[in-house]
């Protein structure tokens, strides 16, 4: 009777021992009856596995006491694609955002995530991140100038001269850039400016003849006298040599008129200058409305006078007064007497 009072002791006793766990396992809730003593032992006894990425909700050495609970969660394989690196990861979290905050990724506001922050994520669930970069980017662009060519009646046909140097002008252009990873794929254009503009260049082109080469000839039989003028005979009334040549125009520098002002521009003989065929001469030696051809300048018509305008003296007109001013004084020019019918030789 003893030895079985005893034993009914024991039994009671070992039944008293006897715990209930509850183990949840991935969301899965199991009631477990167990007499171990700590979590460490309580798995091993239900053959349960924790992965080195599993969270347990209390240590391996807690004690295990009737109506504990204990939590594994379970960790799952996702793929993260950011910054030039594809890695799996392994995660107990719920969701991207929650991820890329324990794996201390931070993003930038004009960062792209794919799935979004707010996705839940499963096993294999790929996470991309794109890097978006935006810039300003100041550009300078130079424009050609222009160049323009004007005729210039004071110099001879084939001659140039840059009357006026040309200078580049300078466009600004401002654009944002988007970067994605490091690659170019939005440019757009913002500003532009012109910041210099371009002094177009300015050519003077000679448009002067030159004179006609002319030989005199004479004809010693009759006594006449002939030019080839151009490939054409002229007959010459007289020949003047030693001939002093000066020059002068139409403004107050020679004439003490001005534009505007009664008779500018007007000859002694009623007619308008014009540069290549007007000159003052004494009207003694040459008559008014004769032609002459003078040496070195070319024919011209008898239309002018000048109170300095004396003997073996003519004044060649020209438009510039410039021109006429630096002219000067040309001596020793002999010059022939046509006529008032004008060659027909150009």
């Amino acid at each position: 009777m003893s030895f079985a009072l005893t034993i009914c002791l024991i039994m009671l006793l070992h039944g008293a021992s006897a715990k209930s766990v509850t183990v949840v396992d991935g969301g899965k809730s199991t009631v477990i009856q167990t007499r171990t003593t700590d979590v460490s032992a309580l798995l091993k006894e239900q053959s349960i596995t924790v992965g080195p990425n599993d969270q347990l909700s209390a240590a391996l050495t807690s004690s295990v006491e009737d109506g504990t609970r204990v939590v594994i969660d379970r960790a799952i394989g996702i793929q993260l694609v950011a910054d030039g690196k594809i890695e799996t990861k392994y995660t107990t979290v719920d969701t991207v955002g929650d991820l890329l905050k324990a794996e201390g990724i931070a993003l930038s506001p004009e960062d792209k995530v794919t799935p979004a922050v707010s996705a839940r994520i499963d096993e294999g669930t790929q996470i991309k991140i794109v890097r978006v970069k935006r810039e300003v980017v100041t550009t300078e662009h130079p424009l050609e100038y222009k160049v323009v060519k004007t005729q210039d009646k004071t110099m001879l046909e084939g001659k140039q001269k840059v009357v006026q140097t040309g200078q580049r002008g300078l466009l600004v252009k401002k654009f944002e850039r988007v970067y994605e990873d490091g690659k170019l794929v939005d440019e757009q254009l913002v500003y532009k400016s012109l910041a210099q503009p371009a002094v177009q260049q300015v050519v003077a082109v000679g448009a002067k003849k030159k004179a006609a080469v002319a030989t005199l000839a004479y004809s010693e039989e009759a006594g006449a006298k002939t030019l080839q003028l151009n490939g054409k005979t002229v007959n010459v009334k007289r020949v003047m040599s030693g001939v002093t040549l000066t020059a002068y125009s139409a403004g107050p520098a020679s004439t003490g008129k001005d534009v505007g002002d009664p008779g500018y521009g007007i000859t002694a003989s009623g007619t308008q200058v014009v540069e290549g065929r007007t000159v003052a001469v004494d009207p003694k030696l040459v008559p008014l409305g004769w032609w002459v051809y003078i040496e070195g300048i070319g024919l011209r018509r008898a239309e002018d006078t000048g109170s300095a305008i004396k003997g073996k003296k003519i004044d060649v007109y020209y438009d510039s007064e410039k021109y006429a001013n630096k002219f000067g004084t040309k001596r020793g020019h002999t010059v022939y007497v046509i006529g008032p019918v004008k060659p027909s030789a150009d």
